[in-house]
């Protein structure tokens, strides 16, 4: 069950202060992420979008365009236009549904998925270089806390949309 912004109490000063340091260091993270990932686009590799499609077609197998645009919770016409590159570029192909002759599937080549073990092969050894002088409780301990906070995140992700377009709706009526 998803939680509700309800169902627990207001956060206190010291809550806020942790949140703002840990959403702090995300805006670290996802800076030093985009970097990378703009030299790895620039030098043969995956940007982080088409990484993130490709990933998903694998772990998900052949897909609709609109149950792969819902896994990635993306806009439909948006992920249209990122598959049409990654068709374009031989990483992903589009075939006929067997259940329904008229829709399509969407399936990673063995072209993509070939850049995306290397992808991740390169990933894997540079996070391994990064924590490598940790000990091994701690990057596990990380690893535990990290996803349990990724998979909060995504439960929590209606309630954020829904106070976001609720706060933006409100700011309209403002003006």
């Amino acid at each position: 069950m998803t939680p509700s912004a309800t169902d627990t109490a207001a956060p206190t000063e010291a809550d806020l202060a942790i949140a703002d340091e840990l959403g702090m260091a995300l805006v670290r993270l996802n800076r030093v992420q985009a970097c990378i990932a703009g030299h790895a686009s620039r030098n043969g590799g995956l940007d982080k979008s088409s990484f993130i499609l490709l990933a998903t077609l694998v772990g998900q197998g052949p897909t609709r365009s609109s149950a792969l645009a819902e896994a990635v919770h993306s806009d439909p016409s948006t992920i249209s236009r990122q598959v049409a590159q990654l068709v374009k570029d031989g990483l992903v192909e589009r075939r006929a549904d067997p259940v329904d002759g008229r829709a399509t599937l969407l399936a990673a080549t063995d072209t993509g998925l070939e850049l995306l073990k290397l992808h991740r092969h390169r990933r894997n050894g540079a996070i391994a270089g990064m924590v490598a002088d940790w000990a091994a409780e701690d990057r596990r301990l990380f690893v535990e806390l990290l996803s349990r906070f990724a998979g909060d995140y995504e439960d929590y992700m209606p309630i954020a949309i829904a106070e976001f377009n609720r706060q933006g709706s409100s700011e309209e009526g403002n003006h």
